[in-house]
């Protein structure tokens, strides 16, 4: 039973429902501002915590120190070797191109999954779309920081500098950032459909490709089934693409044309099995449940 209410009490009026509906079809300026709030939103914990700014500079600094002390040693063994010691160095750097993208979009993919969160950010105007534009954005800025140090500590320790590559360098970073955010669309899907349980793939897939992707040595140094495989990948067309700059035969353009084609091919089917993954997890209700 109720008691009834004080004489001239006045109900609160019903808010409108009209300010809080948003048009999903609406592109900007508003789908801008979810992006940025997203990107601000992961850009403060990076920025506020030393651990995970020393992270994004610690591997790409190692690599580039082993390899190019590994460069200079074998450059007073062999006069060929000599020859490529820019080849292998700027492999390094243009290799942890790729791994940074991938392992930077699953990082930030994870640490949703790890808190939580997603329930939460997708009971808002976020769009799945917006989402993965911000994991991208993150995962450019990512690459930036952990690539600057060890590309400037290049230049004097081993007298080699990536801007060498001249023009061509734009195509092969952008081919290598496409295809790390494929791999991570990929496994961030993978992950959706399987939880927590798959998180190891955000670690192995990208280094899986490593043997195949013709980073250090040649296509034709691989056995000749490999050699279809590998040349299937659009990262082996970048690496070859890079030695015929530096080895001063000029810039294949054609291996260029197959990467930009690969990761156009490779790239949409994995936005639609991402997509499809998320819907999948949506509707068994696997966003509320992921966590640690």
């Amino acid at each position: 039973m109720t008691a009834d209410p004080a004489p001239g009490y006045r109900a609160p009026p019903l808010p409108d429902v009209a300010a809080f509906s948003y048009d999903r079809g609406d592109r900007s300026p508003g789908a801008v501002r979810r992006i940025w709030a997203m990107v601000l939103r992961n850009w403060f914990l990076i920025r506020t915590s030393w651990p995970r700014m020393l992270e994004l500079c610690y591997w790409p600094t190692v690599q580039l120190l082993i390899w190019g002390f590994l460069s200079q040693f074998l450059r007073t063994n062999s006069s060929y070797v000599a020859q490529a010691v820019g080849v292998l160095v700027g492999a390094v750097l243009l290799w942890e191109v790729l791994v940074r993208t991938q392992i930077g979009m699953s990082v930030t993919f994870l640490e949703e999954l790890w808190s939580r969160n997603l329930g939460n950010l997708f009971v808002s105007p976020l769009r799945p779309w917006e989402w993965v534009a911000s994991l991208v954005v993150l995962a450019w800025l990512r690459v930036l920081i952990g690539l600057s140090l060890p590309i400037f500590l290049a230049m004097p320790l081993f007298g080699f500098s990536i801007f060498d590559l001249g023009f061509p360098l734009i195509g092969f970073f952008a081919n290598l950032m496409l295809m790390g955010i494929t791999i991570g669309l990929i496994t961030s899907g993978l992950i959706l459909r399987n939880g927590l349980g798959a998180e190891g793939l955000a670690w192995m897939a990208v280094f899986v490709l490593a043997p195949v992707s013709a980073v250090y040595y040649p296509v034709s140094s691989l056995p000749l089934v490999v050699q279809y495989i590998s040349l299937a990948l659009p990262s082996t067309h970048v690496f070859e693409g890079m030695r015929s700059v530096l080895f001063g035969q000029g810039m294949r353009w054609d291996h260029l044309g197959w990467a930009v084609l690969l990761n156009l091919l490779y790239g949409a089917l994995a936005v639609l099995y991402f997509l499809s993954a998320f819907r999948d997890a949506r509707q068994r209700g696997a966003l509320l449940q992921a966590g640690e």
